[in-house]
């Protein structure tokens, strides 16, 4: 079994948090992957400059302390796990920040939830109803979406260079739904206008505005 394996955690029947710890991954290469990513996503979240966030699949907070750092927002982050949302009340300690257990397509669309930014990293490939989840974000973002994805077929191909997950052909465990760059855009472009496209190795990210 690789260690990648053994770290899978599942709640009902869900695979939940990051099957790999990205941000303290031995690789240095893989570590600067990540650091490219979360130099995007503080660049986007600066942009928008939101007085509201809310983070649908939040996991350990680590971009909710992003959006701490480089706003004076308020910020709501959900997620469907008790063991995540624990992790993330330890790493993130702010007035400014509420956490909530709730599924995407649970969240509430009221005035307690919606927000001028909606940020949906690393979710949509887990869904079950992407476009269900599209529309949730939708209807919860009244201006700016940041989301992100892994980037297919790159995404599996770097995880069968590095042997993990061989017998699924690369597929992290959980991953339901595969976007390229090109059909990732075309999904998103069906309720939302793309105003800028990023593609931090191995990810496609978007800042879209709501139509």
């Amino acid at each position: 079994m690789s260690k990648d394996s053994s770290n899978i955690r599942t709640e009902n029947g869900v695979v939940v948090g990051n099957v790999t710890e990205k941000r303290t991954v031995p690789n240095p290469i893989a570590r600067y992957l990540v650091q490219q990513f979360d130099a995007r996503i503080s660049g986007l979240i600066k942009q928008v400059a939101p007085k509201h966030i809310l983070e649908v699949g939040c996991g350990e907070g680590e971009i909710i302390k992003m959006a701490l750092a480089n706003t004076q927002a308020k910020i709501v982050g959900v997620d469907i796990s008790d063991v995540v949302l624990d992790k993330a009340r330890q790493n993130v300690s702010s007035d400014r920040v509420r956490l909530e257990k709730l599924s995407i397509y649970d969240v509430p669309e009221t005035d307690a939830y919606q927000s001028e930014l909606v940020v949906c990293c690393e979710v949509l490939e887990h869904l079950d109803d992407p476009e269900a989840g599209l529309r949730k974000l939708h209807a919860l973002t009244t201006s700016h979406c940041i989301l992100s994805v892994p980037r297919e077929p790159l995404w599996c191909m770097l995880n069968m260079v590095r042997g993990s997950y061989l017998k699924s052909f690369g597929n992290t465990p959980g991953h339901i739904q595969h976007w390229g760059k090109k059909s990732f855009l075309s999904f998103v472009s069906q309720l939302f206008v793309i105003e800028k496209v990023y593609t931090p190795m191995p990810w496609t990210m978007v800042l879209c505005r709501k139509k």
